[in-house]
C-alpha cells in the first residue's frame, strides 16, 4: 500500500512489487473531484459464488509455523442476503475517507463483510468493492477502472503476462498511469525510465520539489529538496488526465455505480 498525498488529498494505492507507476499522477488528481474512488468491480461475480464464496476454507498458516495450503471442508455456506457481493481488481485506489469509514465502520458494516471475507481466497478481490458498493454515502464515489495497464491470459483472465518492449507501444496508448507486471530487470523498465519518466539509473525521477542536481567528490547524484508541494506536469499528465476526464464525463457516469 503507498499513501499518495497532494495538499487536502489523502489517496491510499493497493500496489504489488511488479507494479510500476507512471509520474505526473499527482498534478492530475490535484484539478478533480477529491471523492473519487477508483476500482474495478462488478456484481456479476459468475464462477466466484460457486469457487470462492460458497465453499468453507482453513487455512493452516493461521494456526501452524509450517507453510501449508488451504483446505476445503465439506460443509457450504450461503450468499449474504443482508448485502450485495462485488468484485473486481484487486489494484485500487480508495480516498482517504473510504479507509476510515472501512476502519471506523460506525455502521458495522465493514465489520460484518470482513468477516465473510476472512473465509474467502482472493479476498482483495472483493472486500472493498463490496463494503463501498453497499455504503449509501460511497457508492456513487466510484469509478469503474483500476487505473493499471495489465495484459491478461484470455481466457480467464486469472494470471496477467509479464510486460515486455512488445507491450511498450500499448501501455502508453492506455494512458493509464500504473502498469502491471514486469518481469525482473526486463530492458521496458529501462525504457520507461528513460523515455517516460527522464530518469537516470539510480537516480530520482525529476520533479519540481527538488533542485538542480549536483554532484559530491564520489560523483553519486545528491538532490536538494525545495517543495513537496510543487506539482509541475509532464507529457504524461495529459495522458492520465485524458483517461481520467474520460472516464468521469461519459454520458450517464452519475447512473453507473456499483452495478
Amino acid at each position: 500500500m503507498i499513501f499518495l498525498f497532494v495538499p487536502y488529498i489523502l489517496l491510499f494505492l493497493l500496489l504489488d512489487l511488479s507494479s510500476f507507476c507512471f509520474t505526473d499522477l499527482l498534478y492530475t488528481l490535484s484539478s478533480l473531484p477529491r471523492d473519487l474512488n477508483f476500482l474495478e468491480h462488478t456484481s456479476d461475480i459468475g464462477w466466484k459464488e460457486y469457487h470462492r464464496a460458497k465453499p468453507l476454507i482453513i487455512d493452516p498458516g493461521l494456526y501452524s509455523l509450517q507453510k501449508a495450503d488451504v483446505f476445503w471442508v465439506s460443509e457450504k455456506r450461503s450468499v449474504p442476503s443482508a448485502y450485495k457481493l462485488f468484485t473486481g481488481s484487486a489494484w485500487m485506489m480508495l480516498t482517504h475517507q473510504f479507509i476510515e469509514y472501512s476502519i471506523w465502520g460506525w455502521d458495522n458494516l465493514p465489520r460484518t463483510v470482513l468477516m465473510y471475507y476472512a473465509n474467502f481466497l482472493s479476498s482483495p478481490e472483493g472486500y472493498f468493492h463490496t463494503v463501498i458498493c453497499n455504503a449509501p454515502e460511497f457508492r456513487n464515489t466510484t469509478v469503474n477502472h483500476d487505473l493499471h495497464f495489465i495484459s491478461w491470459d484470455n481466457p480467464p483472465k486469472q494470471h496477467p503476462h509479464f510486460l515486455t518492449l512488445e507491450d511498450y507501444s500499448r501501455m502508453i496508448s492506455s494512458n493509464a498511469p500504473f502498469a502491471r507486471k514486469f518481469g525482473r530487470d526486463d530492458p521496458v523498465l529501462d525504457k520507461i525510465d528513460k523515455e517516460l519518466l527522464g530518469r537516470d539509473p539510480d537516480g530520482f525521477v525529476p520533479s519540481a520539489w527538488q533542485d538542480t542536481l549536483k554532484m559530491n567528490t564520489s560523483d553519486d547524484p545528491q538532490y536538494t529538496i525545495k517543495d513537496v508541494n510543487e506539482l509541475k506536469p509532464g507529457p504524461g499528465a495529459e495522458r492520465v488526465k485524458a483517461l481520467i476526464t474520460g472516464l468521469i464525463s461519459v454520458d450517464g457516469f452519475k447512473d453507473k455505480h456499483c452495478i
